[in-house]
């Protein structure tokens, strides 16, 4: 086995340390008359945190699974069965086909900026198309991790590069209840894209790149290109044994291959094709299908224009707007020719010779 390298971990809080960190949630003044109960409570989450409560309560696997005594955290198992159960929906010829709109923007009308995106206008419009087609429209907006309570993207801890099958399908690594790793969108997020027959990112340009959420959401959607759909082969996080596991040959299996996609990416400066192509390449890495040309659209809005009118500029521009319902348009027909077996994927049935 190939050598396990340490020496990153950091040295671990001390109480004080601990005490500061924990503290600061409760800096409004509003919490000031429950200060002993507040200070049972963070003495709970000390205990804790030296007991490692990653996953407090745990249950047997059961059949399916390699190892099924294996203690697996219940929370997982609930996520698991899920995905299960979205993908028997998105298999069954009989359901309604179904695009996932994702809006990438981190900006709403809710938080700080005080303004809806043009990304969520142009959603939109998308919505629109897909709904008209008769196409169930699911609409999943990024920006909600900047302006709702608790909800959260966690990072990805990046378990792939040790080794893939440490990654499990779907990530294992959160929630984390012992570092105050609770909340995780991703846990329906992932049910999202199982349940989904197309997919269409929108999403603006920040600084050449995507915006933070979507990055996210894309980092955590690893587990879907090769992940491990049983982490009882590695009992939990064991990386010895998924080192093992590797070695001798891992089919890095695709979880959400087979799904129709388009893309819309605007910006107002630079960095738009670049974007484009970089979330496309993600989307057909994960053997996703392109749905035509007119489905990968990237554009400037109000080029080198004032932001404090941008979304004058969009109104202007009826050209871009109609590029947006052509995205929409091409993956709704591409999703009907996909189910009705008159589109195939050309490359399905090739084995790449360095999988990963």
């Amino acid at each position: 086995m190939t050598k396990i390298r340490k020496g990153q971990t950091p040295a671990p809080l001390t109480r004080e340390q601990f005490h500061e960190r924990y503290i600061v949630r409760f800096y409004d003044p509003a919490y000031a008359d429950e200060h002993e109960a507040i200070a049972r409570l963070e003495d709970i989450a000390w205990r804790a945190i030296q007991e490692g409560h990653k996953a407090p309560i745990t249950q047997p696997a059961g059949s399916g699974f390699a190892d099924p005594t294996y203690q697996i955290s219940v929370q997982w198992l609930e996520t698991h069965k899920r995905l299960q159960a979205a993908q028997a929906r998105w298999q069954d010829s009989a359901t309604p086909s179904r695009v996932l709109l994702v809006c990438g923007s981190a900006r709403n009308d809710g938080t700080c900026p005080s303004e809806i995106s043009k990304t969520w206008r142009l959603t939109n419009i998308a919505q629109q198309i897909v709904q008209d087609a008769g196409v169930e429209a699911d609409v999943l907006d990024l920006s909600l991790v900047t302006s709702e309570y608790g909800r959260t993207i966690q990072p990805c801890k990046g378990c792939v590069s040790s080794a893939m099958p440490l990654c499990h399908w779907p990530c294992s690594c959160y929630p984390n209840h012992s570092l105050d790793q609770a909340d995780d969108w991703m846990t329906e997020i992932y049910e999202r894209w199982v349940a989904a027959h197309a997919v269409i990112l929108l999403a603006p340009t920040y600084w050449y790149q995507s915006p933070s959420p979507l990055k996210l959401m894309i980092d955590r959607m690893v587990c879907a290109d090769g992940g491990n759909p049983d982490p009882t082969t590695t009992h939990g996080k064991h990386l010895a044994e998924a080192k093992r596991i590797e070695e001798k040959g891992w089919d890095y299996p695709k979880h959400v291959a087979g799904r129709v996609y388009g893309v819309v990416v605007h910006g107002d400066v630079a960095g738009v094709e670049s974007h484009r192509r970089s979330l496309c390449d993600w989307l057909e890495w994960m053997g996703m299908i392109d749905a035509g040309a007119a489905a990968k659209l990237d554009r400037y809005i109000g080029y080198y224009e004032p932001y404090c009118d941008s979304h004058d500029a969009l109104d202007k521009d009826k050209a871009v707007q109609e590029e947006v319902r052509n995205v929409a348009r091409s993956v709704v027909n591409a999703v009907k020719e996909l189910r009705a077996g008159r589109l195939s994927q050309p490359d399905k049935q090739t084995k790449a010779p360095r999988p990963k």
